[in-house]
């Protein structure tokens, strides 16, 4: 007898059991799970109707919950997750004054523990695409990454003046607030070229307060500040500052070039490339974890015996193929 798929969010009310612990059957041997007058309704007559609302989707879950506990510890970094997730779920609807326990059992979950199971398995998808990723990775995207995005990250001193305008602001005063900031920087570069101290100046003036008690000391590495920043810090010589204000969407920088690092060796940072491609991949194109799981399941070779389900599953897959 087929299987009964349990839907999330789709409830069975009625059970029709008689007699002594004996479950009724149909002439045909099916059994029979409900009745009304004039109908008996068998666990097939279920099975086929659950299977059009949703078969497909629950045997899938299934499966790769199955394949992905077998392929990927449950680890720290899982539990860490699972957890991070579950309280900002539960922070978001108790900000909306909804009741978090309410909208699981809507959602088909039994139990917090239940939902919990399930941020770790989108936890372990994630691993499991980043894993498939790395395997398309060649050494030639590697080496290329290497030589066209790896610098060595250069010691810098800024000052950084950001418009004091808060996100409610008019166009007006916004342009006011920048036009204020840059008059600002311009001010301070006219004191560094009076001999006025860098660090000093930094201490006073910057808005950047993390760097600002160090004299605006920074290393800037190349990805991790914006843009605009490294650019003009990497044309700098040592020992030289920017003459005109530098903009970005945080304000505007004063710079003071202090020297640059060799670039590194890449067998010390291969692991960090590898890292970053994977990154650039995934946000480029959005297939990727259906082709992760699709491989997984081909690999423990998944055979669907029910037509009409497997039909819906290639049917599934071919359309999340087409998304990006």
């Amino acid at each position: 007898m087929k299987k009964i798929f349990l839907l999330m969010g789709v409830c069975v009310i009625t059970l029709g059991l008689v007699g002594c612990g004996q479950v009724q059957k149909l002439k045909n041997g099916e059994e029979v799970i409900a009745t009304l007058d004039g109908k008996k309704f068998s666990a097939d007559d279920l099975y086929d109707e659950l299977k059009k609302q949703g078969g497909q989707v629950t045997l899938t879950s299934m499966i790769d919950t199955f394949i992905l506990n077998k392929e990927i510890e449950t680890d720290e970094d899982a539990e860490t997750y699972a957890d991070s997730q579950l309280e900002s779920y539960k922070s978001s609807y108790e900000s909306y004054g909804k009741d978090f326990n309410e909208a699981l059992t809507t959602a088909g979950f039994e139990s917090e523990d239940a939902f919990r199971d399930s941020l770790i398995i989108e936890y372990k998808k994630q691993v499991a695409t980043e894993n498939y990723v790395k395997e398309q990775i060649s050494d030639a995207e590697i080496e290329k990454y290497y030589e066209d995005k790896i610098y060595g990250d250069i010691e810098v001193k800024h000052i950084l003046i950001s418009p004091d305008v808060d996100e409610n602001a008019t166009d007006e005063e916004k342009e006011a607030a920048e036009k204020k900031a840059k008059e600002k920087a311009e001010k301070l570069i006219k004191q560094l070229d009076d001999g006025e101290d860098f660090e000093e100046l930094a201490k006073k003036n910057s808005d950047d307060k993390g760097t600002a008690k160090n004299g605006g000391k920074l290393t800037a590495t190349y990805g991790e500040v914006v843009d605009e920043f490294w650019k003009a810090a990497s044309e700098l010589k040592n020992k030289k500052y920017t003459k005109t204000p530098v903009k970005s969407e945080y304000g505007y920088h004063i710079i003071y070039r202090i020297n640059q690092k060799d670039k590194p060796k890449l067998k010390t940072v291969r692991d960090t490339i590898i890292d970053k491609l994977v990154e650039e991949k995934m946000n480029a194109d959005t297939t990727l974890q259906t082709k992760a799981l699709v491989e997984l399941r081909n690999k423990y070779k998944l055979k669907i015996k029910d037509n009409d389900i497997k039909k819906s599953y290639n049917d599934a897959v071919k359309s999340a193929l087409a998304e990006n």
